[in-house]
């Protein structure tokens, strides 16, 4: 099956400054980095019709239950890729091997299966370590060959039955001896991938320590470091895409119109609020972003599908930031479950950490003023007739009131 990935890359190459072409992938590789609480918090799971007993739809406890478990979390992916509104599903090589190789999840999907090619230091978040405030070291637990055959060597003759692309991660801090040990081990990683045919993106940290740089310079710091580790990299070697910090439009703007070929993808970052996921990846669309990969904004959302579907809806134009958080808000209300937030505390703006354990978050809150949607939604029983159409049937977005796009939404996940 010819992945959505591809295609869009062709179309995005073809017109940089088209945005009906949008890349979303969930990131579910966080066992490489936070152990036990990788697969989130038993808060919700979503209703899945085929889902074994043990798998209750119910609102769990926290507090009382703790974290999923692995097969909890590998049902979770499934669910995410039967739904098939993302593009990427990124697990770590083990994750990967039980699903994509031992389980085919993917041979007959859209979606392309990718794998965490590496884990610099500055993820190793364990409860308790003390690693994520050292300068970030270089460091791979996967070979390219267990992420493409699970085994030590592949067997190329054919297709290989795993993921063909990986996420290769560098952080930069500014530091000569540091970096320049991130280049060699980057260098080392693209030759290899290049001779077994496996494809990567490139994903680049802000500092994960003090840099010495202003944090509204970050963006430039960044910027110049990517586009001097690609330089020397000629097609055969370069990364699809990149996945980046958002630093704002002018760092944004800045990156994307360099070069038409280098496609520039923006990470989700901490969890944070509703509005800031959803904010923020339309800033990033709106100002060169044609990627997005959200890990703990999705793991931790109260309706893992329901936010999914919000985020494709906005990168289409079909609704606006403030909007999908009500529309959101009507699902959960729907369902009868427990939001994590008031929708007046979900619509409020922080200020996200960008290291990936999260401790630089600052948490500041800046409220949406004046707005008329951040106000208690009521719960809706509007039939498929309540909202326009297309003549083929099609909902019709842009003649949707409000309050019709919550009937909409909230009908989806009845």
């Amino acid at each position: 099956m010819m992945r959505s990935l591809d295609l869009k890359l062709a179309a995005i190459r073809a017109n940089p400054h088209s945005i009906r072409d949008f890349i979303l992938a969930d990131a579910k590789d966080a066992d490489m980095a936070f152990g036990v609480r990788a697969p989130g918090p038993r808060s919700y799971l979503a209703k899945h019709d085929q889902r074994p007993a043990q798998f209750s739809p119910e609102v769990w406890s926290r507090a009382e239950y703790g974290y999923r478990n692995l097969p909890e979390f590998l049902d979770i992916i499934r669910e995410v890729t039967h739904q098939g509104l993302v593009d990427i599903m990124l697990m770590s090589a083990y994750v990967n091997e039980q699903l994509t190789i031992k389980e085919g999840l993917f041979k007959n999907s859209h979606i392309t299966p990718a794998c965490r090619a590496n884990d610099t230091t500055d993820v190793w978040a364990v409860r308790h370590g003390a690693y994520t405030r050292e300068p970030s070291q270089p460091f791979r637990s996967a070979s390219i060959d267990h992420m493409q055959c699970g085994e030590i060597e592949c067997d190329r003759n054919g297709e290989v039955p795993g993921a063909n692309l990986g996420l290769y991660s560098m952080t930069f801090v500014n530091e000569l001896d540091q970096d320049r040990e991130a280049f060699l081990w980057y260098k080392s990683f693209r030759e290899e991938a290049e001779r077994k045919g496996f494809r990567h993106f490139l994903e680049v940290f802000d500092p994960n320590v003090n840099s010495g740089i202003a944090p509204e310079k970050l963006g430039e710091f960044i910027n110049d470091n990517i586009i001097r580790t690609l330089a020397g990299v000629p097609d055969a070697g370069r990364p699809d895409f990149l996945k980046i910090v958002y630093h704002g439009p002018k760092a944004m703007e800045e990156l994307a119109q360099y070069d038409p070929n280098l496609v520039v993808g923006i990470l989700g970052g901490s969890a944070g609020t509703t509005y800031d996921a959803f904010k923020l990846i339309h800033d990033a669309q709106k100002y060169g972003a044609r990627v997005a990969l959200y890990g703990r904004k999705i793991n931790n959302a109260e309706h893992q599908l329901a936010f999914i579907e919000m985020l494709r809806f906005i990168t289409e134009g079909k609704i606006g930031p403030e909007e999908a958080v009500r529309a959101y808000h009507g699902v959960l209300q729907a369902k009868n479950i427990k939001p994590n937030r008031t929708l007046e505390e979900d619509m409020q703006m922080t200020d996200q950490a960008m290291s990936y354990d999260g401790s630089a978050a600052k948490r500041s809150k800046v409220e949406v003023r004046n707005n008329p949607l951040a106000k208690t939604p009521t719960a809706t029983t509007a039939s498929a007739g309540d909202w326009p159409k297309h003549a083929n049937g099609n909902p019709d977005f842009d003649n949707m009131t409000t309050e019709q796009r919550l009937a909409y939404f909230t009908s989806r996940h009845n």
